[in-house]
């Protein structure tokens, strides 16, 4: 053990005597990354696990920074479940290092990743795409095969989408690893979480449904959004995100003229823009468009209800 790690382990150590770890005492003390992976962990698991979320609700998960009270109950959690996003790749070995035992489950496991979109007036996307028409058929026949010294980093590659939590194929998959998990730590409930998972799986497979039957007929629509988020959700349903984010940053005034011009070819009337991100670039391009700004969150915690929601506002957008 290095000087660094007695350091924090003493410190965390001292705040759990004055803090407390903030778990309940009879339930499997457990730490997501988001919020919508504690709705999906708690379809799952629901009396039997305590589940804390690490990036607060309205939080940037880029920019976000731990808490010394989540430090504290990081030192006490039993499972970590990442979900391959840019704070995961900053904070995890820090978690490790105060929690030893903390053993860490990569949602993101077995799932390919698009590329973020993020040339808004290219037509075609499909460099760094390779494979995404199939992408998902491929998913439950690989989710539980892949490298045993799979890196805890592995899914901060430069480039790719992590936002996976968006599409409902892809969750299934990423609720099939968190049965794998419970079961493995708490096998003495294995078919308690069978059970729930299938029920749950179940729901999944109605929200697909829905949604598909939803944006039936509507196969290449376009809408814009300030964050590319929601490029699986619109990979799932035949839609194109237009993002006005550029590499993770706002647009030159050369690309905010061109996206503008596009939307107006296009017919785009709704800028969409999550609330954790400025909408003053949005609001701007509403304007020169005649449109309007909508919210749309992809980290509210209600995780199904707020597909729906989204999915809603998506198709009024549409029409």
């Amino acid at each position: 053990m290095n000087r660094l790690t007695a350091i924090l382990l003493l410190f965390f150590s001292m705040l759990y005597v004055f803090l407390g770890n903030g778990f309940a005492a009879d339930k499997l003390p457990v730490f997501v990354t988001i919020a919508p992976q504690k709705y999906i962990m708690q379809q799952i698991g629901k009396d039997l696990v305590d589940v804390q979320v690490m990036v607060h609700p309205g939080s940037d998960p880029h920019t976000y920074e731990p808490k010394p009270q989540q430090m504290v109950a990081i030192s006490k959690a039993k499972l970590y479940f990442a979900v391959g996003i840019e704070f995961e790749k900053a904070n995890l070995d820090k978690m490790i290092a105060i929690n030893p035992n903390l053993k860490v489950i990569h949602t993101d496991h077995g799932i390919e990743k698009l590329a973020m979109e993020a040339h808004h007036h290219h037509d075609d996307h499909a460099e760094g795409r390779h494979d995404t028409d199939h992408h998902e058929h491929d998913h439950e026949k690989d989710e539980h095969h892949g490298d045993a010294d799979h890196d805890e980093n592995h899914n901060e590659h430069a480039g790719l989408d992590p936002h996976i939590w968006l599409s409902p194929p892809l969750v299934k998959i990423q609720a099939r690893t968190i049965l794998g998990a419970l079961q493995e730590v708490d096998p003495e409930h294995r078919s308690v979480y069978e059970a729930n998972f299938k029920a749950f799986a179940a729901q999944i497979d109605q929200l697909d449904a829905d949604l598909k039957k939803t944006f039936a007929g509507k196969t290449g629509f376009q809408f814009i959004v300030f964050h590319p988020a929601w490029g699986y959700f619109s990979h799932a349903y035949g839609l194109k995100q237009v993002p006005i984010e550029i590499e993770g940053k706002n647009p030159k005034p050369s690309q905010l003229k061109e996206l503008i011009h596009h939307a107006r070819e296009a017919g785009i009337k709704v800028v969409f823009v999550q609330p954790q991100f400025s909408a003053q670039s949005a609001k701007l391009i509403a304007k020169e468009i005649g449109g309007q700004v909508a919210f749309a969150d992809p980290l509210a915690e209600d995780w199904m209800a707020n597909l729906r929601q989204v999915a809603d506002k998506f198709e009024e957008a549409l029409k």
